[in-house]
């Protein structure tokens, strides 16, 4: 077993400690090569702040700086890994420096902890990933504007408490997830903002000694500001993962919802919408089934992102100030979260793509007290008071003797007409220029 950072001698009973260090360590290892990238740019910057603050030498700084970079490169090219014995992804690092550079390496350490160190990774690939999922998101916002603006005129069957309701269209249904996404939006700039700020420099939670530049750290990591305060710093472990949870748990919620409409539409029952055999998926028994498992899959990773926030606020409730190893657990859940919802953003954009809307949906007799409201309507454009003109039309249904007075083909500029299309592309393309 390799010696840790913190040891301070060689202790043959260390060996006894396998047990201790498998189960605390656990998985981190996998994630914390996710992290490789960000801890390296990290080193970078603060290594370039203490030879500002001429903790290191010229001489000292061109040696870590260039070696930093190969060892960047070896992460970008798969090269990487972090050895056997070797607790996590700050120590690996330094362990290859002080091999390659000797004990040059041994100073980069100097006013930091691995406190503020992970929460520096952790910041620099939250922001990452959640650029990331502002950049499909906006291709899945055009798809649902593009959608509903060629389908404006297509009438689509509205329900409430799943009972036929009033006409909609294909039209308005397209972009009202088009405008849910714009809430969606604001919520991942709201953790965006939260995240955005630098932890380097407030060490395990109490600063240090040395004359750290923060502010030339910030710029260096491109952080929009810092944490101030040495103890909150620490403390917005667990506070920011929550942050994220919920502002994905927000855009997980919208796919859900999607993909329930979706299951339902391509019911046989309903029949709006379909798409090509190769994107459904067959029975082993009944040979007419089009199953909807795509977004039947979609819908359960959506389910259980929304699951994470509730999962994060158990896993840090009542901790006290300080760090504590509860932390760890965290990225179990929030890691994959980003990878699962990236890629039902990516799976929802590709179907949208092959999806093919129903005409004539409406001219179903099913769907004929679907125009009742606009019968009473009429009745009050022809100066009848609401109450008696909806009382007329009720008994109308009752007794079997509704007509619907409605051309079905007809697209009115009602509230089905008015998508608001324009104004919805301006709020979310407002919201997104607000991210760095």
């Amino acid at each position: 077993m390799a010696d840790k950072i913190w040891q301070k001698t060689t202790d043959k009973n260390m060996q006894h400690a396998e047990i201790v260090e498998k189960f605390t360590v656990g998985n981190d290892v996998d994630f914390d090569l996710i992290l490789a990238k960000y801890d390296v740019l990290g080193s970078l910057a603060h290594c370039e702040m203490l030879h500002n603050i001429q903790l290191l030498t010229d001489e000292e700084w061109y040696a870590i700086k260039k070696e930093l970079l190969v060892i960047s490169q070896e992460i970008n090219q798969n090269q990487f890994e972090i050895e056997p014995g070797i607790e996590d992804i700050h120590s690996q690092v330094e362990h290859l420096l002080i091999q390659r550079i000797g004990d040059i390496g041994k100073k980069i350490h100097s006013g930091r902890s691995r406190n503020d160190q992970v929460l520096t990774d952790l910041k620099l690939y939250f922001k990452a990933e959640l650029l990331s999922i502002v950049d499909l998101t906006s291709a899945l916002f055009e798809s649902l504007i593009n959608l509903s603006n060629k389908h404006k005129s297509t009438l689509l069957p509205g329900y409430t408490h799943l009972q036929i309701a009033m006409p909609s269209s294909f039209g308005l249904w397209f972009g009202a997830y088009a405008e849910s996404l714009v809430d969606d939006l604001e919520l991942l700039l709201a953790a965006y903002n939260i995240t955005n700020k630098n932890p380097l420099g407030s060490g395990a939670g109490y600063g240090t000694s040395f004359p750290l530049n923060r502010t030339l750290t910030t710029e260096l990591l491109g952080f929009k500001t810092l944490n101030f305060n040495s103890v909150y710093a620490q403390m917005t472990r667990g506070k920011t993962e929550k942050t994220i949870a919920m502002a994905l748990a927000g855009l997980a919620g919208t796919l859900s919802k999607f993909s329930y409409d979706m299951c339902l539409y391509l019911n046989q029952n309903f029949n709006f919408i379909s798409f090509p055999d190769s994107l459904t998926t067959g029975s082993s028994i009944m040979p007419h089934k089009k199953n909807p498992d795509v977004f039947e899959i979609m819908r359960a990773r959506c389910n259980r992102i929304q699951a994470l926030p509730n999962e994060l606020i158990l896993l840090m409730n009542n901790l006290p100030s300080g760090y504590h190893r509860d932390c760890q657990l965290s990225k179990e859940g929030l890691f994959p979260a980003f990878k699962s919802l990236k890629e039902c953003l990516e799976m929802l954009h590709f179907m949208l793509q092959n999806i093919t809307v129903k005409e004539g949906i409406v001219k179903d007799e099913k769907y004929k007290y679907m125009f009742s409201v606009e019968n009473v309507n009429q009745q009050v454009l022809d100066g009848i008071p609401f109450r008696d003109a909806y009382k007329n039309i009720g008994l109308a249904i009752e007794n079997n003797l509704f007509q619907p007075e409605y051309n079905v083909n007809h697209t009115h500029e009602g509230s089905i007409g008015n998508l608001c299309n324009d104004l919805i592309e301006k709020a979310f393309y407002e919201v997104k220029e607000k991210f760095n």
